[in-house]
């Protein structure tokens, strides 16, 4: 019987990082030893990185200006309106349609391709897209992110027991080695409250 383990990432969908860490986590489901359960929560890099300054909001920003990001989110919020299941297929069909096959991620027609490709009632989807709510999900979610969790950057893993790493992985990272690792960095993240941080120096080229 695989182990359950709790955690939240904060995310954002035009991240590579966060592509690799989701494809880590479900090659660790596949391995059977461990069932990461995932909370995701949206953390806009847009947001972090706005010349604008921390009195802007993403959340709050006029319809008629576009933004990637604010809609991928919109979009996995409404496909949360569904069910927890049907939110994990659409937050890893959203990756992959992006990471894999270089769609855009803050287009309509993805996230509708998307939604259909997985199986979602399209027409509530669209519905739940018009809902102003969403908005304030993200902001809350960026929000606890900064201001409890003090988060960065994605993707960023928080345990419970407020444990947390920011962390990146390679494209080449081995699916054998995914249940391993993970073993180890939730010994080290979650069960080491002294170990603060590890970095890895980057050699001249």
């Amino acid at each position: 019987m695989s182990q359950p383990v709790e955690m939240t990432v904060f995310y954002d969908f035009g991240c590579p990082w966060v592509y690799r860490i989701a494809r880590w986590l479900d090659q660790v489901r596949q391995g059977g030893e461990y069932e990461p359960q995932v909370t995701w929560r949206a953390f806009p890099l847009e947001q972090v990185n706005s010349p604008d300054g921390p009195e802007w909001g993403l959340w709050e920003k006029e319809s008629r200006v576009r933004s990637k990001s604010r809609a991928a989110f919109e979009a996995a919020l409404a496909a949360k309106r569904q069910g927890d299941d049907a939110f994990e297929r659409f937050h890893w069909g959203l990756l992959k349609a992006k990471w894999e096959d270089d769609m855009d991620h803050g287009r309509r027609a993805t996230h509708l391709l998307v939604a259909e490709s997985i199986g979602l009632d399209t027409a509530k989807f669209e519905a739940d897209l018009e809902d102003p709510g969403l908005l304030a999900e993200i902001g809350a979610d960026y929000t606890d992110a900064r201001n409890i969790h003090g988060v960065f950057g994605t993707p960023t893993v928080v345990f419970p027991n407020g444990g947390a790493s920011y962390l990146k992985l390679t494209a080449k990272f081995p699916a054998e080695d995914a249940s391993k690792f993970f073993n180890s960095f939730v010994a080290t993240v979650r069960d080491q409250p002294d170990v603060l941080e590890i970095k890895r120096p980057t050699p001249p080229q």
